[in-house]
């Protein structure tokens, strides 16, 4: 415990008077002394710590002196039984539960409930301002005090109504409907305080009316008569006082909305005419009590609730919402003389919860451990993600406990919901003794030193981004009379020019469009001020962008631009991050494939605002980790939600590694080792999607013996550039499916099918997850043509039975293409056997000169049909002679040639560490080696810039890569044609 500061004189004396006062009661109560009390109570400290105890709460709290003294044996009971020593026990809840369930009538019940707040809140008050309790305990407790006396209230009203008039049924679904009693604010959050009023809402599922034997009501009026009753018995002044003072004011239109909606009522209001400030006010909403049976409804209400406060997109309008509240109770402070308010005035509770409220609104929608409704908990965890600097969650933290034990110091004194600073000298003295100080000035220097810190943290984090980027109004004003045409004709064109845009009729002509095009003519008046704002911005981006063509890019971006007009809150996001802005200027400047990419899913615009994770790709077990927790709120059940995660997840990342690529900030080969993981990760978590939605339809796949096989007996084999560890951007999937599943055996579920059914059908649901197209698009493109007899074959073939048809049917470029084949996901030892399978099938034995003539007609014929043809200026990268593809066909020559007497050739399924190990068993020269290497990837490197440019991979010009055409095309001609000669 920690030591209780000496009292000065003024506070004794009143220590004195109400102890007086407090014995005098005990007295005429025929009570036992306090001393004697403690001796029978094996917990209690001594006296002489008590008595001090004692004179500290008695010399601070009126609302404890006076109660006690009123009911001495309330103090007595709390004495004897511990209670005051100890901390609250849910079985004391529970038991108080009890007490409320078995009342007899109205009157006792409210007798119970208003004597068992006070008795609760002396022990409370007492805890807290002996430091025997910190601040969360203290919110703790009190919150789930009034949960228990709200649940307790609720029910013993919802029988006595029911027992009049029927049960409340449904009057599509014939079932019980229940009431749901919403906590907002601080009873939501768990963060009550000791004197605090509750927010409530009411909501019931579905329309309907009882079912009584005399008379019914409708469910409206079943509900609104229970809402009555609770706040009747909660709110209302008596002899005995109040319970908690219950303010209605939050649910919809206030208070001259209904006391109770439905949820389809309730869902049209928010979506229809929900207001920011009511998503500020949603956040912290928690079922804190319901009907029998309301369990269902509870979560039915949330999940319902969540898209009007938590948005998919990362919403940055939340920031121009905050700064008009925040304007708004300003404004109030200052016209009710409230800046000593500790919870509204500058620096106060309200604005470390705007802080954490902010981001919660921001990024909510897509970080689920955001939607903590605790301060206390999400300002650490803010902190440790990066959203605060270093030390200000801490700062915040810190501050913000101080300022709550200050408004319980206040709140206790009267039991008085006020959070203002005193004015007299008394209790001024009294509030700065029960927060350990000797005297006034130095609490109020400590509270103003800590509503400072708070308010330097609130205005960082609602600052003017123009402020941040000390843009000049003068330069701000030029570019926005560019974009109103104020400036127009040869002065635009002048000003441009000076500017460094030497285009400028064509950035005009470009301008006048956007403002003239079917998205911005349909825009809101509200959205439409948004571009306002953001176009002169980019116009001052683009101009400051060094070694850009000025209209190409904002030709390029703009698509972008109308894609979001029906969305400004992105325009929004924009304008609060420079960065995010700057990010995708220079992106968009860099790569047409980019900028498409953010026109055709602007959510992306995410990405942007973390340079540091932008071009830091993660590595395979961070996305693992990542994918991980992005479907955590997801059942297995709701296959939409996995899809368009999943899709969100592939973009964000293909940006990621495309912004990598086009800064330099990653070399080919990781690049195309990002993509590659990317994919697995995803094809992991696909084939178990699939495999949890296909057992719980139909079972697990069972053993001849009935052994049901828990985990997919299942893999999926990655060929061509996923096999190779070559995927570019864009690059489709050429998969292939193998089960080992007893063929005789079945599922063990109701709808039973046999194994090869269901292990088909799982194959066509991993495609299906794949390749159908939403609202995100696509995940990749599939294509299963390189399976066992290709488009005419099993969709899913048995291990045995691809190695068979290898064996026996298979073509030369189907051999071809398994050495780059490997499994990608699935199960470990069935992957293990199929590397088996391969080595063994590429290492049989082949007639060279047959093997040599069925490579060269391959590629002849590709070439033939895919190559530049007779153009001699053009060079295909892939497919004309000397390119990639002649790499290519070279190294799956050599593997299905020698591997028969070199078996490490099949260890690898990449062409580069396949040409290595060509060297190392000294099969290719090392001369060979090499240039074959360097060529490949200079192709390869100039593939993903050209694909990033929206070009084709072909060039123009006899002479490019001629030294490496040259140089392929010899290894060609000596490993191919001269050996065949």
């Amino acid at each position: 415990m920690i030591a209780l500061p000496t009292l000065p004189e003024p506070l004794a004396q009143e220590a004195e008077r109400q102890l007086d006062a407090l014995q005098q009661a005990f007295s005429q109560a025929e009570l036992a002394a306090l001393p004697q009390l403690l001796e029978q109570c094996s917990g209690a400290p001594e006296w002489g710590a008590f008595e001090r105890q004692l004179r500290f709460v008695l010399a601070t709290s009126e609302f404890v002196a006076q109660t006690c003294i009123r009911h001495p044996d309330l103090l007595a009971d709390l004495i004897a039984t511990g209670a005051l020593f100890t901390e609250q026990a849910q079985s004391v809840l529970n038991d108080l539960a009890a007490q409320i369930d078995a009342a007899e009538d109205d009157t006792n019940l409210d007798r119970l409930l208003r004597r068992s707040r006070n008795r609760a809140m002396v022990r409370i008050i007492w805890r807290d301002f002996t430091r025997l309790a910190d601040t969360e305990q203290t919110t703790s407790e009190l919150s789930r005090l009034a949960d228990t006396l709200i649940q307790g209230s609720l029910n013993w009203h919802y029988r006595a109504l029911a027992a009049r008039f029927g049960e409340p049924k449904g009057r599509h679904s014939g079932d019980t409907q229940a009431m749901v009693v919403l906590g907002m604010g601080k009873l939501g959050a768990l963060e009550l305080n000791v004197s605090s009023d509750i927010d409530l809402i009411f909501a019931y599922p579905e329309a309907g009316e009882t079912n009584g034997e005399r008379k019914n009501l409708t469910n409206q009026e079943f509900f609104v008569r229970l809402g009555q009753k609770l706040i009747q018995s909660l709110d209302t002044q008596t002899a005995d006082g109040f319970v908690f003072r219950v303010d209605m004011r939050l649910r919809p239109h206030g208070q001259s909305g209904a006391l109770v909606q439905n949820f389809d009522a309730l869902e049209g209001y928010y979506q229809s005419q929900g207001r920011d400030w009511e998503r500020y006010a949603m956040i912290k909403a928690r079922p804190v009590a319901w009907t029998a049976g309301g369990e269902a409804a509870c979560d039915e209400l949330m999940n319902m609730l969540a898209p009007f406060t938590y948005r998919q997109y990362v919403d940055f309008g939340a920031i121009e919402a905050l700064r008009d509240m925040k304007g708004l109770i300003n404004r109030q402070v200052q016209r009710k003389g409230m800046d000593m308010d500790v919870k509204l005035g500058e620096g106060g509770i309200r604005e470390v919860e705007f802080v954490v409220q902010l981001f919660q609104l921001i990024r909510g929608g897509r970080e689920l451990e955001l939607r903590e409704r605790q301060v206390c908990k999400l300002l650490p965890m803010l902190e440790a993600q990066g959203y605060l600097p270093d030390g200000s969650g801490v700062a915040l933290h810190r501050a913000y406990l101080f300022l709550r034990n200050t408004e319980h110091a206040i709140q206790g004194y009267q039991d008085r919901q006020t959070q203002s600073l005193p004015m007299d000298e008394q209790g001024q003295l009294r509030l700065a003794v029960v927060m350990g100080f000797a005297d006034w000035p130095s609490f109020f220097t400590e509270l103003n030193a800590v509503r400072t810190t708070v308010n330097e943290e609130f205005q960082a984090v609602i600052a003017d981004p123009d402020q941040e980027q000390s843009l000049d109004d003068g330069e701000l004003n030029e570019w926005r009379a560019l974009w109103d045409e104020s400036l127009h004709g040869a002065e635009a064109i002048e000003f441009l020019a000076a500017q460094g845009c030497d285009d400028g009729k064509t950035i005009l002509a470009l301008l006048d469009g956007l403002k003239n095009s079917r998205q911005v003519i349909a825009m809101q008046a509200s959205s439409r001020s948004r571009l306002d704002q953001f176009v002169p911005r980019l116009l001052i981006g683009l101009a400051g962008e060094s070694d850009i063509a000025y209209a190409d890019t904002l030709k390029r971006i703009l698509p972008f631009v109308e894609s979001v007009a029906r969305r400004s809150a992105y325009l929004v996001l924009l304008v609060e991050n420079p960065t995010a802005l700057a990010q995708l200027v220079h992106l968009s400047a860099a790569s047409p494939w980019i900028a498409d990419q953010l026109a055709q899913h602007p959510i992306l615009l995410d990405e942007l605002l973390t340079p540091e994770s932008l071009y830091t790709p993660p590595d395979k077990d961070a996305l693992v980790d990542e994918l991980r927790r992005e479907l955590l709120r997801f059942g297995w059940d709701d296959l939409e939600g996995h899809m368009e995660t999943l899709r969100y997840f592939r973009s964000a990342h293909a940006l990621r590694v495309a912004a990598s690529e086009v800064t330099g900030a990653l070399p080919l080969m990781k690049v195309s080792d990002y993509l590659t993981d990317l994919a697995e990760v995803i094809l992991e978590h696909v084939l178990a999607l699939a495999w949890e939605q296909m057992t719980a339809r139909h079972g697990y796949p069972c053993t001849a013996s009935g052994e049901e096989e828990r985990e997919p007996n299942f893999i999926v084999l990655g060929y061509g550039k996923l096999g190779g560890i070559e995927l570019g951007h864009g690059s489709d999937l050429d998969l292939v499916f193998v089960h080992d599943s007893d063929a005789s055996g079945s599922t063990s579920g109701e709808k039973s099918v046999d194994n090869l059914t269901f292990y088909t059908r799982l194959g066509q649901r991993i495609i299906h997850i794949l390749d159908t197209q939403t609202m995100s698009g696509k995940l990749y493109d599939v294509d299963m043509r390189l399976r066992p007899s290709g488009n005419s074959g099993m969709l899913v073939t048995s291990l045995d039975a691809f190695a068979k048809y290898q064996r026996t049917e298979a073509w030369t470029w189907e051999h071809q293409a398994l050495v780059r084949a490997r499994a990608v996901a699935g199960k470990t030892d069935l992957a293990d056997r199929f590397a088996q399978v391969r080595s063994e099938l590429l290492c049989q034995p082949r007639e060279i000169q047959k093997l040599r003539q069925d490579v060269i007609e391959m590629r002849e014929k590709m070439r033939g049909h895919l190559g530049s043809g007779t153009d001699s200026g053009k060079f295909h990268l892939k497919q004309d002679s000397g390119g990639i593809v002649d790499i290519e066909f070279m190294v799956q020559y050599a593997v299905l040639a020698w591997a028969q007497k070199a078996p490490s050739l099949t260890r690898y399924t990449d062409n580069i560490r396949i040409l290595e190990t060509l060297e190392s068993e000294a099969l290719l020269t090392d001369q060979a080696v090499s240039q074959l290497i360097e060529a490949y990837k200079a192709y390869r490197s100039t593939g993903h810039r050209l694909a990033l440019q929206r070009q084709e991979a072909v060039l123009q010009g006899s002479d490019v890569f001629a030294q490496e055409r040259e140089q392929v095309t010899g290894h060609w001609r000596q490993l191919m044609v001269g050996a065949t000669n």
